[in-house]
Parts: C-alpha cells; sequence; structure tokens
C-alpha cells in the first residue's frame, strides 16, 4: 500500500563482469519499488583506475540514460536506490557515496539504520572529520578512512565492530567489493553467480532475488548476519566479523516490502503472503459476496484469503503506476484528490456487494479510511477491512520510517476506534502467532516484531536520541 512505510533503500553489488554498470542498473531497475527518491551506481575498472560515480534524485531508468551508462565502464560496481529514514531528502544524501583516502578509492552504499550514528558522527567531528551529508552511511566511510588498519578489509572490519543498528553494506574499492551484515541480520542481502565465458563466474549481491532474475544470476544463499564477503582478485572469501547474536529478520519484508517473486532471508515471499491471507480467512471469516486487495501490497494475501475462504477475488481497485512524485492538482477542491489519483474503484465489481478488503497494514488510518469511503462510493453494501499483519503499535529504528508513537493509529486506539475511524462495517488483524507461522518462525524466533510488540532486539539509546539521528545523524 502507498503512503505507509517506507524502507531506506537496495543495494546491488556486482563483481567480475564486463558490463558491471549496466548489471547493476537492470538490478536497481528490479528493486525501484524499495526506494524512488535517488539513485547512484559505482564503477571501476580495477587496480590502479578510478572509482567512477553517477548518482541523482529521481528513478533509475530517467537517472541512467544510454549515454551515461556507456561512460561507467569497468567490472566492478555497486548501486544504490533510496528512500530517506535517516537523513534529508536531497541529492547530498543520494548513494553511493565515494572518497579518496589512504586505503585508495573507496564506495560505499547501505540499506538499513545505524542506530548509533549521532553518537559516531560526534566523536568523529571531535577529531576533524568534516561531513559533507546528513545520512548514516557517510559514518561508515569515516570509520574506514580514520582507520589505522593497513587493508581495506581491515577498516572495515574495524568498523563494523562500532556500528550498531541495520546495516546491509556494499563496498567497491579498485579492483574488489566487500559486501557485509549486520550481526542480527535486520535487513536482506543475497548472494548469486553468473557463468562467463572461459569458466569464470561473476558475484552478484543484492537486496533482493528479483534482481538475480532480471540478470540472469544463479540465487545461492544469503550473506549470514554479522559476515563480511570478499570478492576479489583472488576469488571469493567468507568470515565472520562478529560472533552471531540473536537473529532479527524484519518481518516487514515479508509483509510489504518484498516483491512477491523474491526470495527473502532464505525464503519466497509470495507463499508467506499466501498463508498471511489464508490466516485471516480461518480466524476471520465474513458474509460476504467478493474479496478486493488493496494493490499492490494486498494483492497476495488477498489470494490466499479468497482461496480459503471460497470467495471470489476480483481486482476492483486498479492503480496508476506511473503517478510521479508531483503532479498539478485541481484548483477546485477533489475530495480524497490523493489517492483517486493513484487507485480508482471499478464499480460494476462493487456495487451492491458486500466486500472483504484485503490490505498489509493500517499505520495512522487515513489512507484507508479513504479507500474504504472510495469503495463504498462505488456502491459497495458492505465494506469489511482485513489486515495481514498485526496492529503496528511502535515505531521502527532499523531502516523502516514509521511515525512516533502518538501517530500511530493502534498504539493509542481500540479496535473498535479504529474500524469506526477507517468507517469499515468490521476490522481484523493478523495475529502475531499467525504472522509467525506465515513465515516458518514458530520455533526458531528469527525475525524482528519490535513494530508490533515494542520489543526491540538491540539495547536502544533514548528514543529522543533516535528520533533526532533520522533528521541528522
Amino acid at each position: 500500500m502507498f503512503d505507509k512505510f517506507h524502507e531506506e533503500c537496495a543495494v546491488v553489488a556486482i563483481h567480475g563482469h564486463p558490463e558491471a554498470a549496466n548489471l547493476a542498473y537492470l538490478s536497481l531497475y528490479a528493486m525501484q519499488h524499495r526506494g524512488q527518491e535517488s539513485a547512484g551506481l559505482a564503477v571501476s575498472a580495477g587496480k590502479g583506475k578510478d572509482v567512477m560515480c553517477h548518482k541523482s534524485m529521481g528513478h533509475v531508468a530517467d537517472i541512467f540514460t544510454p549515454e551515461r551508462l556507456g561512460r561507467l565502464k569497468g567490472d566492478h560496481a555497486i548501486g544504490h536506490t533510496r528512500y530517506s529514514t535517516a537523513g534529508d531528502s536531497a541529492h547530498l544524501n543520494a548513494q553511493p557515496f565515494s572518497v579518496k583516502c589512504n586505503k585508495g578509492q573507496i564506495a560505499v552504499a547501505h540499506n538499513g539504520n545505524i542506530t548509533n550514528a549521532a553518537e559516531l558522527r560526534n566523536d568523529l567531528e571531535r577529531s576533524g572529520a568534516i561531513f559533507q551529508a546528513t545520512s548514516d552511511t557517510e559514518v561508515v566511510l569515516h570509520l574506514v578512512a580514520h582507520s589505522r588498519e593497513r587493508t581495506l578489509a581491515g577498516a572495515l572490519r574495524e568498523a563494523l565492530l562500532q556500528l550498531e543498528g541495520a546495516y546491509s553494506l556494499v563496498f567497491l574499492a579498485e579492483d574488489r567489493i566487500i559486501v557485509a551484515r549486520d550481526p542480527h541480520g535486520f535487513r536482506p542481502l543475497a548472494m548469486g553467480q553468473m557463468e562467463l565465458s572461459g569458466g569464470r563466474s561473476a558475484y552478484v549481491f543484492a537486496s533482493e532475488t528479483c534482481a538475480f532474475d532480471l540478470i540472469g544470476a544463479v540465487y545461492l544463499n544469503d550473506v549470514e548476519p554479522g559476515e563480511m564477503v570478499i570478492a576479489g582478485p583472488d576469488g571469493v572469501t567468507r568470515e565472520r566479523f562478529s560472533p552471531q547474536r540473536n537473529r532479527a529478520h524484519c518481518v516487514f519484508e515479508h509483509v510489504y516490502f518484498a516483491r512477491p517473486d523474491s526470495i527473502v532471508f532464505g525464503q519466497p515471499v509470495q507463499p508467506t503472503r499466501e498463508k498471511m491471507g489464508r490466516f485471516l480467512a480461518r480466524r476471520h471469516p465474513v458474509d460476504a459476496d467478493v474479496v478486493v486487495p488493496v494493490p499492490d501490497s494486498g494483492v497476495t494475501a488477498a489470494i490466499g484469503y479468497a482461496d480459503e475462504s471460497g470467495l471470489p477475488y476480483r481486482q476492483a481497485l486498479i492503480r496508476n503506476h506511473y503517478v510521479g512524485r508531483t503532479f498539478i492538482e485541481p484548483s477546485q477542491a477533489i475530495r480524497d484528490f490523493g489517492v483517486k489519483l493513484k487507485l480508482n474503484a471499478v464499480r460494476h465489481l462493487l456495487e451492491g456487494k458486500r466486500v472483504v478488503l484485503v490490505d498489509d497494514s493500517i499505520v495512522r488510518g487515513t489512507t484507508s479510511r479513504k479507500i474504504v469511503r472510495m469503495v463504498r462510493h462505488a456502491g459497495a453494501r458492505e465494506v469489511h477491512l482485513r489486515i495481514s499483519c498485526p496492529p503496528t503499535m511502535s515505531p521502527c529504528f532499523y531502516g523502516v520510517d514509521t511515525p512516533t508513537k502518538s501517530e500511530l493509529i493502534a498504539a493509542n486506539h481500540t479496535l473498535d476506534e479504529i474500524r469506526r475511524f477507517v468507517e469499515a462495517d468490521s476490522l481484523a488483524y493478523l495475529s502475531l502467532h499467525d504472522l509467525r507461522e506465515s513465515v516458518g518462525d514458530d520455533e526458531n524466533h528469527d525475525y524482528c516484531y519490535a513494530c508490533y510488540t515494542g520489543d526491540y532486539p538491540t539495547d536502544m539509546v533514548s528514543i529522543d536520541e533516535l528520533l533526532s539521528s533520522r533528521k541528522r545523524p
């Protein structure tokens, strides 16, 4: 669903392919859903060659024209597409970041949120560091540049041990790629392989495996929590830079973020979302005529709900996928214009019907109310809202841009109060137990559910400091 949660970004890294820039571009294109604010690529042609970087505000396809990609030549590349959670929305925060230092020229891109970034930044500034941006990713670059370790891998290892929070990092040096994932494994990072002529292999790392599908890479496995992988002239080496801690995969990847055709945290997204819908149908059935998803994030759960309940599935809300970041709003006020710009109801599928409306989440509740009104205005006789995750009770500090607790409707209102606010005939959420069952986490406890429970898996600094660090790390 739009206008809800947003994750900070997607990352990709390509090692050992003559068209590294093109492959990184296509990978970002496949992961555009993870961030539409800015995008960038950094490319290297090998030892002694400069790292070339280009980044800009906007969508991937608009930024990287064929002419621009043609100038980014090299066998190694990293890429990033961003939606801001920490730092301002501005060109200076577009990634990758690149710097020349005593470790050579390096570039870095990051997915997640470093919860002690403000503290680290203050320490670095006191030692003379000058920051150009307000993103927490730049802190990582400074830690590496200030390290007394002689090698890039050693400097990065030292830097990673100082970080708290969530991060999947991709580094580019002149002749190698280094990737790393935080010890809890909050954010996903998959590893793939491409066979080249002469028996050679190229290696690919990406936030989601849908990127591999587009470029013809084979998914191998995930970069493990607390693991650093180096792909360089001597091949691929893997090492743990930190002891493994309790795993805390972001469950919202399976609820909302990831494309349903991806494998995330080692398991396919499509069947987990269908299970969420099936559990909703079992626990919260409705005497209704039709099941309707809120596109796009409610589609797969709605398929599961319809299949389990035996009710017909209808795509009675059509999404406009071509809405940009700016548009001309008519001077004469149109009620709920923003939602109508993105969604339109198919009246003949809704008129006179008792509708089960399936969505992935409710945050503030304002968008849900507008959609319920839209369905009623199209002639629905009843609207029963079903949500494929538990009530969102707490903000996230690990790379998801959720509002403060005071803005979260479920943190401040009862179920019936929420139902009345969104103007639905009935409202039900997926239980935490059923969410765990859906992602196969009933015994292992590998996932983070902090946004539903308020039980954060890391030692937290004060909430005030974390909130301010989003604005200025």
